[in-house]
């Protein structure tokens, strides 16, 4: 296997001359599965001098952020998990300002600075808020990443014009950078970094190359030799190893784990007696199993033959239990409860009995508006959990909706789901590329622009057109797109062309859904929905539709008929000529 991220870290923090450390830092450097999805972590943080109770507040910061950013769902950004877990940890240093005196005076209040450096994957994240400071360190220089939020008044005076704890809600900074291998890093408070330069912390490693503890606290010394006398903190570290550019998270799992042999119904795999097979593709092999132990059936799926040598296709087959087992949600397929030792590369996840959407557009040729606004809602539900886990799905269409005996609809196969807290690991797990059915596939994705949110929603707004009609709302026009301006030539077939009986604002509903632009889509799918029952007065003014969208080929019939005449019209005025 390839290599993994490595570090070497030092850290050290020693009080000033007022007494009690107002600093407060730490780091963890986890193993396995949270080093891969988490990355390593380190924070610092530096209470305002003036309170006798911001080292509480330090303390809670980063104990905040190092316990809760490693308790937050591996799906979610780092960004995302970091304001989160610093949000929270505002609101609550706030909340003991409000209980106290500090109401009346902030400057004696729970408040610090905060800086912290998230190494994930092969990126650099950097969260910062106060005049804590991180540094790169190069050769002649210590370049500084992160900006001071001091406001300068003059004659020397400045106040922080950003702290944790000092209002109810705080902005923080975030930055994101492409690790280098042997990349060294500085996170410092002001009694250290105002006193320290790029030849002092050369000349720590010189000192104490390998015991980078020791290089902390040589330049900790330093900073009180050149005449500081404030709390100073200082952490080093040093990129040693990267992961490879395509390192895919389940490579470590996959490695380890054998292919299927040929299944067949009555056999035993895995533990698990196979029934019957359920369905079978040029991706996967799916049967209905029965745990035993458990006395409930299951789903049992494996990679077809085809994929055996592909191991992209296999790192996304693994892919979809690990999202299903991190949403929770009644319209999101479930990964199967039973947790047990494997010994071959599979899936396992919980067996609905019913049928697909694509079989209920069979049996349901032209339904009622109300039965498919019922379905889409729940649609949009699965959706919602998945976005809330910052995911996109990227294959919803009619084989990947199954709607049980009760009437429950859920979404299945996350085989191509996007991760945002994937995707900042691995590049090439960017939502850049195709990865689902083209037809219910965004525009965006055919014309090399990143998918969000929008993309799904674009996908339920066909899967809404189709089954109120049987047909696309662009045909296979969306298919044939490959530069940006092939945007401006999709032409939306109004619903109302192929069953006129319903409402004409729900054409203005389903047309702004399935823009070319999602800047001009509703904002979320439930926007959409709630779009779908009690559309807006802007939605109910509709214009009347040119004739060339309301029904092209009159359109163009009319266009011939008007040009042979003109032709007519001109060939007898020729014939009267002079």
């Amino acid at each position: 296997m390839g290599q993994t991220l490595r570090i070497t870290l030092g850290q050290h923090s020693q009080a000033g001359a007022g007494g009690a450390n107002q600093d407060f830092h730490g780091a963890i450097v986890p193993t396995g599965s949270a080093l891969r999805f988490k990355g390593i972590a380190v924070a610092l943080a530096d209470g305002i001098g003036s309170s006798p109770v911001s080292h509480v507040a330090s303390a809670a910061a980063v104990r905040g952020f190092l316990d809760d950013y490693y308790a937050c769902s591996e799906a979610w950004s780092v960004r995302r998990a970091a304001q989160r877990v610093l949000g929270a940890t505002n609101a609550w240093l706030h909340a003991q300002n409000q209980r106290g005196d500090a109401r009346f005076d902030k400057d004696r209040g729970y408040c610090c600075t905060f800086s912290a450096l998230v190494l994930k994957g092969r990126e650099l994240h950097l969260l910062h808020v106060g005049d804590t400071r991180i540094y790169r360190v190069h050769a002649q220089a210590l370049e500084q990443l992160t900006e001071d939020h001091r406001v300068h008044m003059g004659a020397g005076q400045s106040y922080l014009g950003r702290a944790l704890g000092a209002t109810p809600h705080v902005e923080i900074d975030h930055l994101c950078l492409e690790a280098e291998a042997g990349a060294l890093y500085l996170l410092a408070s002001d009694g250290a970094y105002e006193r320290l330069d790029a030849a002092a912390v050369h000349q720590a490693l010189a000192h104490r190359p390998d015991d980078f503890d020791a290089a902390a606290r040589f330049l900790v010394d330093t900073a009180r030799q050149r005449g500081s006398d404030d709390d100073a903190t200082v952490q080093l570290l040093r990129i040693d190893a990267l992961p490879p550019l395509d390192a895919q998270p389940w490579q470590a799992q996959r490695a380890q784990l054998r292919l299927p042999p040929p299944l067949a119904p009555r056999m035993v795999f895995e533990g698990y007696t196979l029934v019957r097979e359920l369905y079978a593709s040029a991706r996967s092999q799916v049967f209905l199993a029965l745990d035993a132990q458990a006395g409930h059936q299951l789903v049992i799926k494996v990679p077809s033959v085809e994929l055996r040598e592909d191991a992209e296709a296999l790192d996304r087959f693994l892919l979809e239990e690990w999202v299903a087992r991190r949403v929770r949600s009644p319209h999101v397929l479930q990964a199967w409860a039973g947790e047990q030792a494997r010994e071959h590369l599979y899936v396992a996840m919980e067996y609905v009995e019913g049928q697909t959407l694509a079989q209920w557009m069979t049996d349901h040729p032209r339904p009622d508006l109300d039965s498919v606004r019922g379905l889409v809602a729940q649609l949009a539900k699965g959706l919602q959990a998945l976005h809330g886990k910052e995911m996109l799905h990227q294959d919803l269409r009619p084989e990947n909706v199954m709607i049980d005996r009760s009437g429950t609809v859920k979404i299945i196969d996350f085989a191509a789901a996007h991760v945002a807290g994937l995707a900042e690991a691995v590049p090439a797990l960017q939502a850049t590329r195709i990865v689902g059915s083209l037809q219910y596939t965004a525009p965006e994705y055919f014309v090399g622009g990143t998918a969000t949110a929008a993309a799904d929603l674009f996908a339920l707004a066909v899967l809404t057109y189709q089954m109120l009609c049987g047909q696309l709302p662009y045909g296979l026009q969306v298919t044939q797109l490959r530069q940006g301006t092939d945007l401006k030539r999709l032409r939306y077939v109004p619903l109302r062309h192929h069953r006129p009986e319903l409402p004409a604002w729900l054409d203005a509903v389903l047309h702004k859904a399935l823009q070319p632009d999602p800047a001009r889509r509703q904002e979320a799918v439930s926007e959409f929905v709630h779009d779908l029952h009690r559309p807006g007065a802007a939605l109910l003014r509709t214009r009347a539709l040119p004739l060339a969208e309301r029904d092209p080929v009159l359109f163009w019939k009319v266009c011939t008929v008007a040009l042979g005449l003109a032709t007519v019209v001109l060939a007898g005025l020729r014939a009267l000529g002079p």
